[in-house]
């Protein structure tokens, strides 16, 4: 196949500027020349959160009003979030362009069937990759020292999407679980402590609340026109998602003229927690809080509290935080 297939262009043209006449430079934005050689995968992947970037609309829309989603939508979705959709290309060519820095191609102008080190790594390097692999942090989660990569946990149909249409990845069903590997009760746990510790805390605590091994990136101020600042933390509290687990929470920094510019004033922003559940990717056998029972219910270390709440967030923050009870002592 030969470079005007995907490209265009004139192929009869002898000189360069006439041969890049009618050039496209990234046919991938186009699913439809993907889909002419991938056709099931091109239609999912039209419907994939990679592609619509369904997750940011859906994420912040909550905070609106139904006249503010309007106005988001013509004003903000489009000429913002959407930029950060990827292309069939960006992912098997060439890496997007994430702040305005790019790697450029991946492997020359060879289609790349999977190199989560660059393609996965340069939109989630923020903050999912650095802390996987002990760039941010400083601790290396346990499956990245055992040679695991991105999809050994996340399968392929989690990236081109499985026909169907979602608001967020909270709605995807077969999303990657610790327990897909880990069954709790398995002969596996030969410590009676640790069969103890998983029992008493099943449904209560999340995987990530104990075995996320120290801090991860918390993200300031990034909305206030003042520039982002990122700091090292580590927080549990309620998971806003589900108030009986306590988990990891994220930063998520929307302050309250985040989109004042577009006119919009978020009149329900209070209706939204500033800090989400997040799964950490720094995850190891041993931390502080499976060596020792009092770190979480003596010293309630880390656990969000009213004094280290952002100041100005939303109302909603104040019923993610909690403070473990003290173990009794058996006489």
């Amino acid at each position: 196949m030969a470079c005007t297939f995907c490209h265009k262009g004139d192929a009869a043209a002898v000189d360069m500027k006439t041969a890049h006449n009618g050039i496209v430079k990234r046919p991938s934005d186009n699913l439809k020349i993907c889909g002419m050689c991938h056709k099931p995968i091109a239609e999912n992947y039209g419907k994939s959160l990679h592609y619509t970037s369904a997750g940011q609309r859906h994420g912040v829309g909550g905070r609106f009003s139904e006249a503010e989603v309007k106005t988001f939508d013509e004003k903000v979705f489009e000429t913002a979030c959407r930029s950060c959709h990827a292309s069939c290309g960006d992912c098997h060519v060439k890496a997007p362009a994430v702040g305005g820095l790019s790697i450029g191609l991946i492997e020359g102008h060879k289609y790349v069937k999977r190199n989560e080190g660059k393609t996965c790594a340069f939109c989630h390097g923020g903050r999912v990759y650095p802390e996987f692999t002990g760039e941010y942090g400083g601790s290396v989660d346990v499956h990245y020292q055992k040679g695991m990569m991105c999809m050994e946990c996340h399968k392929k149909a989690e990236f081109h999407g499985d026909g169907n249409a979602y608001r967020s990845k909270q709605e995807v069903g077969d999303r990657p679980k610790c327990q897909n590997c880990h069954k709790f009760g398995s002969q596996k746990e030969y410590k009676m402590t640790t069969r103890i510790a998983h029992e008493k805390h099943q449904g209560k605590v999340s995987c990530y609340g104990c075995h996320s091994s120290g801090e991860y990136r918390q993200c300031y101020d990034c909305h206030l026109g003042t520039g982002s600042t990122s700091k090292p933390g580590f927080i549990l509290g309620k998971n806003p998602r589900n108030m009986k687990e306590v988990t990891t929470l994220r930063l998520i920094p929307t302050v309250r003229d985040t989109f004042a510019k577009a006119g919009i004033k978020m009149e329900n922003f209070d209706q939204l927690p500033n800090y989400w559940n997040a799964p950490v990717h720094n995850i190891k056998k041993r931390t502080d809080r499976t060596r020792n029972c009092d770190a979480c219910h003596v010293e309630k270390k880390n656990f969000l509290t009213k004094e280290t709440l952002i100041p100005n967030g939303s109302k909603a923050n104040e019923g993610l935080i909690h403070s473990p009870k003290a173990i009794p002592i058996q006489r």
